[in-house]
């Protein structure tokens, strides 16, 4: 098959604000943008060279990091610009490229948080086999498995979107290529795609949050059966930060494609996907770092070795 596209950019309208408005938001953006891949790599430098770090919590926390900074690479950089001139173009082949990226990530991150809420359940419900089950080739094989299958998932109908044909109109109301947008100004019959996603949600969202709810019933239940009220808060706050973390993914995600795709709620929706695609990868290192003693500990093992080299 060859692809039919009549089509050879789109238009993306970004938020359509006055200069002033433009200016503030662009400059807010910019500074998160700036603070999320800061805030991630140091994530990732500090697990991969500390040894406090080595375990595979912090392995995960690391694979999540790697996942964001490229979810924000991806939509962040051309947002800015289509927000600054309050509006832009991108081709046809960047907008796919964009998509697969954006999705691919997503998908990760949904397998991955559900790798994270089983290491949570090992570690809470059978801490005396933990070391012998979460073993480090193991949780390598669990992240290359994730990716691989994050990939995989969204190249199937990645490659069934780039094979519609778009002969207009090219104007898509949002600041990236979301895949809903497409299928809405897309000629041709979108329904195999749509089956597609539907099929391939299964694997990819709701397997991972049946294990991720599975997981923190039994760890739930399990850490009321600590008889000691010191013990219970302990146990909590090694989930707290995870916990977190997937609430704000999901009832972000949930919120954009359970809206409805009428004009009134468009507003909603950006918003929305500005959440899930901008502020939880900025959201992600805070919470992983905000109250954990281990990730200030390295911080300052890592500052004390350079000042030492220094002087």
């Amino acid at each position: 098959e060859k692809n039919q596209t009549i089509v050879t950019e789109f238009v993306l309208l970004g938020f359509q604000l006055d200069q002033h408005s433009r200016v503030f938001v662009f400059s807010l953006l910019l500074v998160i943008y700036c603070i999320t891949i800061c805030g991630n790599l140091l994530i990732i430098a500090l697990v991969s060279t500390s040894k406090i770090l080595h375990t595979p919590m912090y392995f995960f926390i690391s694979q999540l990091s790697i996942s964001d900074t490229i979810l924000s690479s991806t939509i962040a950089p051309n947002m800015l610009h289509i927000l600054l001139n309050n509006g832009g173009s991108m081709t046809f082949t960047n907008c796919i490229t964009q998509l697969f990226f954006f999705c691919a990530s997503e998908a990760f991150e949904c397998l991955l948080l559900a790798v994270m809420s089983y290491d949570r359940y090992v570690a809470i419900c059978n801490p005396l086999r933990y070391s012998s089950i979460m073993t480090h080739p193991h949780c390598v094989k669990l992240v290359v498995i994730c990716w691989l299958s994050g990939l995989s998932f969204i190249l199937i109908y990645n490659i069934n979107v780039s094979m519609l044909s778009f002969c207009g109109p090219n104007i898509i109301d949002h600041f990236f290529c979301d895949l809903l947008p497409l299928l809405e100004i897309s000629c041709s019959d979108t329904f195999v795609v749509k089956l597609e996603i539907y099929v391939l949600t299964i694997p990819a969202v709701i397997v991972p949050t049946t294990l991720i709810v599975f997981s923190y019933s039994r760890i739930v239940s399990t850490i009321l059966k600590i008889p000691s009220t010191t013990g219970r808060p302990k146990a909590f706050s090694t989930c707290s930060s995870h916990l977190a973390v997937v609430s704000i993914f999901y009832y972000t995600m949930f919120g954009v494609y359970t809206f409805p795709t009428k004009t009134e709620t468009l507003t909603i929706s950006k918003i929305l996907s500005l959440l899930y695609t901008v502020f939880t990868p900025l959201s992600n290192p805070i919470i992983y770092s905000l109250r954990n003693k281990d990730i200030w500990k390295a911080v300052q093992q890592t500052i004390t070795k350079i000042n030492s080299s220094i002087n």
